[in-house]
């Protein structure tokens, strides 16, 4: 009888393992293929991981609350078919995997065996308890604290905005005094840790926030960065959206948002230059072929996530509405499927959205080209007539460009971002929806 082996899947850039939340078949159960056969989380989203065989689940590997490295065998399932594989021991796995963690600087975190079920039978991660046993928060507290995660669970994010509403000394006197004082670098923790030193809070980088300062430190020390600027006349796309957004609202469901025209625009000047949408391996170019654009989002943790809308290039003003809305609102409340925070070509980031005109961020890698999109300003702006030049009020906003100067020159660079800005300002104002 064929054995398959089922492994931790890669859950995006930069994660390297993932945390079991639950075994949803168990040992001899039968498995369709596409049926969810665990739950799993990471701290950026929590995923139900599908079977890609049909058959017979012979050997789980990994218990509940185990953190796994991606690319690991978790469980065995029998297919029926003719052939063989040696199957895979725990010790083997780990042994196997040691100079990898070993080489992204990560000590192995060590759960205790817990119990799934609480006083109220109420699932908890374990990353939602460790941040509850280093606030001293106990299991009748979580208890009450409403969960906006699959089927009510408590995410992290929720323990944490629950935590900025308890006062200073509810928390020290919550500590359970049994729990010893750690430094600050003794260990590479889940949840964020503070203490007090003096007039400084030392606050300690929650495991999201290191990874994503790990790889924007990678992306500056791999790619020489160049950033060029354009200022676009906002102003048709301004009073086109004022005027239709409550009949597209009736007619789709739908609210129409700036962010869908700006990547409409970004894929057509993609099309028009398309060595933006590549990424580089050593001294070879891969231009890709899908026009796969990522849109980063801030979470309410302060963290930044990127969902990423495949094949832009084939979507409509109407369905990149509806796809940019669906991502946006899930990257909210973590809801997002690993595949959808992977696979982009090129990203957008609106430092608009606080106020800011415009910005020079980093390259999201592997890709070699990342457009921050500023506030739209009202300006007075120098237009030319038949009667000659006249000053009026605009809608104005600038669009930053960020590339790899190893792969993209200015003529390229700036080229693209001239052409973006063109389709924006040739956007017409009397289109239906």
């Amino acid at each position: 009888m064929a054995t398959y082996e089922l492994i931790m899947p890669k859950m995006g850039e930069s994660i390297m393992e993932a945390t079991i939340l639950n075994w949803v078949k168990n040992v001899g159960d039968t498995i369709e293929i596409d049926e969810t056969i665990i739950e799993i989380a990471t701290d950026k989203v929590d995923s139900e991981i599908p079977s890609p065989v049909a058959g017979t689940l012979s050997k789980i590997l990994f218990n509940v609350n185990d953190v796994v490295p991606i690319g690991t065998v978790i469980a065995l399932i029998d297919t029926g078919g003719p052939g063989s594989v040696v199957e895979p021991t725990i010790t083997e796995i780990k042994t196997a995997e040691a100079p990898i963690q070993a080489s992204q600087q990560a000590t192995e975190i060590k759960v205790e065996p817990i119990s799934e079920k609480t006083e109220s039978d109420r699932f908890y991660s374990p990353l939602v308890k460790n941040i509850a046993k280093e606030e001293g928060i106990s299991v009748s507290e979580m208890d009450k604290i409403p969960g906006s995660g699959q089927e009510g669970r408590l995410t992290k994010n929720d323990l944490l905005a629950y935590l900025k509403t308890r006062s200073q000394p509810q928390q020290e006197s919550a500590r359970p005094a049994s729990i010893p004082a750690q430094p600050v670098q003794s260990q590479i923790k889940s949840a964020p840790a503070t203490s007090m030193s003096g007039d400084v809070e030392i606050i300690e980088m929650d495991r999201m926030r290191k990874l994503i300062a790990d790889h924007m430190v990678m992306s500056k020390h791999v790619s020489p960065h160049v950033t060029s600027f354009v200022e676009v006349d906002m102003t048709n796309i301004v009073r086109w959206r004022e005027k239709v957004k409550k009949d597209f609202n009736s007619k789709y469901g739908q609210n129409i948002t700036f962010t869908p025209i700006f990547i409409d625009a970004v894929v057509k000047a993609i099309r028009d230059y398309p060595m933006i949408n590549c990424s580089v391996d050593g001294t070879t170019i891969m231009r890709k072929k899908n026009i796969n654009i990522g849109m980063a989002a801030a979470l309410p943790s302060g963290n930044l996530i990127v969902p990423v809308i495949k094949d832009a290039d084939n979507m409509n003003l109407i369905g990149l509405t509806k796809t940019v809305n669906d991502l946006a609102g899930r990257a909210k409340t973590n809801q997002l499927k690993p595949e959808e925070i992977q696979g982009g070509t090129f990203t957008i980031t609106n430092v608009g959205s606080f106020g800011n005109i415009m910005g020079t961020p980093i390259i999201n890698q592997p890709q070699v080209a990342i457009m921050a999109i500023g506030a739209i300003k009202k300006k007075p702006a120098v237009l030319e007539t038949a009667d000659g030049d006249v000053i009026a009020i605009r809608h104005m906003m600038f669009l930053s460009l960020s590339y790899d100067h190893r792969v993209v020159d200015g003529m390229l660079g700036g080229s693209f971002l001239r052409r973006t800005a063109d389709y924006l300002e040739a956007f017409d104002i009397n289109q239906s929806i």
